[in-house]
């Protein structure tokens, strides 16, 4: 079995190099950033085409005609499945539109960026008035075939597609449909991490780090072997969500995976990473939008699993729009996040939509802890009220484009105790590349010690809310009720005291020495 494990894990790096050099090559001279859309989208297109054919092949083959390809098929036979595909998978292509059709005549289609485009536009069409419909609408809008960055005219703009095709065609993601799946699932999210370390700031936007989304899916999952709904009201590439596919198991996720995402890029970022791990569109409800002002899930909540990595320090209207303080999220605190800063309007917003028995863990900004004004209102509304299971403080330079030390604020509406554990856990990483890195053993001890609420020194410690609240008005600062341990040198002041009367003496053997000396030069 370790032989195996090894073998795989050598496979998938050599894929992951792979992977990364064609989106190095086909983008040329355009930013990565930039670029990123047409591989992953690409990418994308070769995945639903190979799943809707496996689908389709396998049907038929267990029917009995056991040499049948629906890549080989007509379109016109095809056409007979198209209502009942699209009622199973959501989607219907064509034969002829499969990705390794398009990819077999590529370079000898002269009008390749409209044929793919073409395609491309068929897809989302095949889901127009069905269910399946929310979930494709715009899914392709960000790969624009007729773009500039793809080159000045159109010859030029379909040999970069010719290029990013036959890359991405080249690529061995194997014969069995299960390793294919996590195969292609797990290379897009190694793609989205390297364009999100490579584009700073702007990728920390979209992408948590694996790590601290392990982390934080493991906080909120404990003990369970199921929950019902999971959420994330700025979902981002949806890669913290899609921890608990991988955590528990999808069918352990039983109503599915719910997400909301203001930036259009993103959002179709989002969709696509749910199919490429298998969620089909009747198991995810991911939508666009912004959460504070037009949250999309009214009909949904409440959730007992909610993880989140918000924007930090965004601005929102606050006080300004007198409606927000009537409304049931954020009313019971009696005051609004300020207008400069909305992350506690979105830790307001979580808390509101967890159930009685959920949990969330929230990747913070640190200032929200130690704050004053309407900051520190809401954070006497969430203690007084025993909401606050956890605090941690993680180290510095984990996240893209984020140098500082964020937090993990983790709320329960059903604690069994009227404490919170505050856990130090800025020591607690390796430092990889430029990036510090919650390894495996991190991960591991900042989750036992959550889990079991237990202290240790100069690590965790579990405060009452009458301490945190009365003695030391509302601060949830890790520091405040951790000690750090003193990794200063011991010094012996005896020791010391003696050395430097040693250093006088001899000071003043020196000072008559010079003296005498002086005395002879002058006689």
């Amino acid at each position: 079995m370790a032989d195996n494990d090894t073998t795989r894990a050598q496979q998938r790096a050599e894929l992951h190099k792979a992977i990364w050099a064609i989106a190095n090559d086909v983008r040329g001279a355009v930013d990565g950033w930039d670029f990123k859309m047409y591989v992953l989208g690409f990418l994308f297109y070769r995945f639903i085409s190979e799943d809707l054919a496996a689908y389709i092949d396998e049907g038929e083959r267990e029917a009995g005609d056991a040499g049948f390809s629906y890549a080989a098929m007509s379109d016109e036979d095809a056409e007979a499945a198209r209502e009942g595909i699209v009622e199973e998978k959501g989607y219907f292509m064509l034969p002829s539109e499969l990705f390794a059709n398009v990819a077999a005549r590529c370079d000898k289609d002269p009008d390749l960026n409209e044929t793919v485009k073409a395609v491309f536009d068929h897809i989302e069409g095949s889901s127009v008035g069905t269910p399946s419909e929310k979930s494709f609408r715009g899914l392709f809008d960000d790969i624009d075939l007729n773009s500039s960055k793809l080159g000045n005219g159109v010859s030029e703009r379909n040999a970069r597609i010719v290029k990013i095709i036959k890359g991405i065609a080249g690529l061995d993601f194997g014969d069995i449909a299960d390793a294919k799946i996590d195969l292609f699932g797990d290379a897009y999210e190694y793609l989205m991490n390297m364009y999100a370390s490579n584009a700073g700031r702007s990728g920390g936007e979209f992408f948590t780090p694996q790590e601290v989304s392990d982390l934080l899916a493991r906080i909120v999952i404990g003990d369970r072997m199921s929950v019902n709904k999971v959420y994330d009201p700025a979902c981002g590439s949806g890669s913290l969500l899609l921890k608990f596919a991988k955590r528990l198991g999808q069918d352990n996720v039983r109503r599915g995976f719910f997400g909301q995402e203001i930036n259009l890029t993103t959002y179709n970022l989002a969709r696509i990473n749910m199919f490429l791990h298998k969620v089909n569109f009747d198991k995810f409800d991911i939508a666009l939008g912004d959460t504070l002002l037009e949250p999309k899930h009214w009909d949904d909540e409440p959730f007992d699993a909610i993880v989140s990595n918000p924007p930090y320090s965004v601005k929102w209207p606050g006080d300004e729009d007198p409606t927000l303080i009537n409304d049931p999220r954020f009313a019971p605190a009696g005051v609004l996040a300020p207008k400069s800063k909305a992350d506690l309007a979105f830790t307001m917003h979580m808390l509101s939509w967890l159930s009685a028995d959920g949990k969330a863990a929230i990747v913070e900004f640190p200032g929200v802890l130690y704050r004053g004004g309407a900051e520190q209102k809401i954070r006497r509304y969430l203690v007084d009220n025993n909401f606050v299971e956890a605090v941690i403080q993680l180290p510095a330079n984990l996240f893209f484009g984020v140098g500082i030390a964020t937090c993990i604020i983790v709320l329960s509406k059903g604690k069994a105790d009227d404490k919170v554990l505050f856990v130090d856990a800025s020591e607690e990483f390796s430092h990889v590349g430029n990036k510090n890195v919650l390894m495996p053993e991190n991960v591991q001890k900042i989750y036992d010690a959550v889990h079991d609420r237990s202290e240790e020194e100069h690590f965790s410690k579990l405060v009452g809310i009458d301490e945190v609240g009365g003695e030391n008005d509302y601060n949830l600062s890790v520091g405040t009720y951790v000690e750090r341990r003193d990794t200063r040198e011991v010094i012996d002041i005896a020791e010391l005291n003696e050395r430097i009367r040693g250093i006088v003496a001899r000071e003043q053997e020196l000072r008559e020495q010079i003296d005498a000396i002086v005395a002879d030069l002058e006689a």
